[in-house]
């Protein structure tokens, strides 16, 4: 395939066809494929999480940690009461 129509079309090389044959010629679509291990990215589900995160980091509505520890801590402070009893010395 032309190098133009596959700028134009965003098509890399190695990408797959699916072919109709059509009155006018022949229709080719793009076939996105999907690695079955990262399927779970692509539901409906997550892809809302992930524009809720972009809206909150764009926002400025999130808190960054200088270590692990911290984090822990700071998530420890706001688990329920009954975890925090549980929580390891």
């Amino acid at each position: 395939m032309p190098e133009e129509i596959r700028k134009a079309a965003r098509l890399e090389e190695g990408d797959l066809l699916d072919a109709e044959l059509i009155d006018e010629g022949i229709l080719l679509r793009p076939q996105k494929v999907i690695d079955a291990t990262q399927a779970w990215h692509w539901t409906k589900e997550w892809q809302e999480g992930e524009r809720k995160a972009d809206a909150d980091l764009a926002a400025g509505r999130v808190e960054t940690f200088d270590s692990a520890e911290e984090f822990i801590e700071a998530l420890w402070s706001i688990a329920k009461p009954a975890a925090r009893r549980r929580r390891p010395r």
